[in-house]
């Protein structure tokens, strides 16, 4: 009997929905335990969000400072796979998932285990996986595969249409594209599922091959220099609001006020601009570039 563990968080449903398309071919085998535990935090994040808690949980977040869970129960001690389907929160793993993460449970539980983590997200998702990859290591985790699906309407679509679908809690507004993944790629990760059990079926070993030539996960090359500048900025801002709400709790919302208009205009200038000095420099950069791309994309690659 193989035992297959799912820890997930997810406010909308569509990571649920995502996680459960990935077991569906695993799901009435005889040889397979499927055990799905959805991580409840002790204090509820809204859904659809208010505008001021929402960006207030951004300095916490990419500190991986989470707020507590509430301790799963899991069914078995070890398992022979566990796969870790998680949502972005500012270029950072959501706060349930790395509270789990941080807990002496998740330390027993990971030990020595093959883990394939499955993102669900908008678009960026580099940095957030190598937060993961260090939460997975200080657990002594075996990260083998890597299964991303990001919105279905480009960059500059989902950067209105993700916010107002957190905010109102509305995947379609007006003439915009619907918010969110689309069904074909929600389904597609079913395939994932069958490699896993053909692997199983076959008796064979669990290693970073898994999902190989798969097309897992898709690298932008044009997001990388984005990500890592947004990155360095949420980690010097998050720090700092921190700070502030130790000084005060009012004076911490008027910086984060401040930090919002900053962040807009960030988004708004540096993006672009990044994005064309890429493509002037590319053909010089283009190894460096390559590289990148091939080691963000392990395990599983592209």
């Amino acid at each position: 009997m193989k035992n297959i563990l799912i820890v997930s968080y997810s406010q909308t449903g569509q990571l649920t929905r995502l996680a459960e398309s990935f077991i569906r071919p695993l799901q009435n085998q005889t040889n397979i335990s499927l055990e799905h535990i959805q991580l409840k935090p002790q204090q509820a994040f809204p859904f659809p969000w208010r505008f001021t808690p929402f960006f207030n949980t951004f300095p916490e977040t990419v500190h991986l400072q989470p707020q507590p869970i509430e301790p799963p129960s899991f069914k078995q001690a070890k398992y022979d796979v566990v796969i870790i389907a998680y949502t972005i929160w500012f270029l950072s793993p959501s706060q349930p998932i790395t509270a789990f993460l941080q807990s002496q449970q998740a330390k027993k539980i990971l030990q020595d285990t093959p883990v394939i983590t499955l993102i669900g997200c908008r678009n960026m998702w580099l940095q957030a996986q190598e937060k993961m990859k260090k939460l997975l290591t200080d657990c002594g985790a075996n990260l083998i595969g890597n299964v991303v699906k990001v919105d279905q309407s480009n960059d500059w679509a989902s950067f209105i249409t993700t916010p107002l679908w957190m905010l109102t809690g509305k995947k379609k507004v007006g003439n915009l594209p619907s918010a969110g993944i689309a069904e074909s790629e929600i389904q597609d990760v079913q395939r994932f599922g069958e490699k896993l059990l053909q692997i199983f079926n076959e008796n064979r070993p669990l290693d970073h091959t898994i999902f190989r030539n798969m097309q897992a996960v898709k690298i932008d090359e044009k997001l990388m220099m984005s990500e890592k500048v947004g990155s360095r900025s949420f980690h010097l801002w998050g720090k700092l609001l921190i700070k502030c709400g130790q000084i005060s709790p009012s004076f911490r919302k008027f910086v984060l006020y401040f930090y919002i208009v900053f962040l807009v205009a960030m988004i708004l200038t540096v993006v672009p601009i990044s994005a064309v000095i890429k493509r002037l420099l590319k053909p010089l950069i283009q190894n460096k570039l390559d590289e990148q791309k091939k080691y963000y994309a392990q395990p599983s690659g592209e």
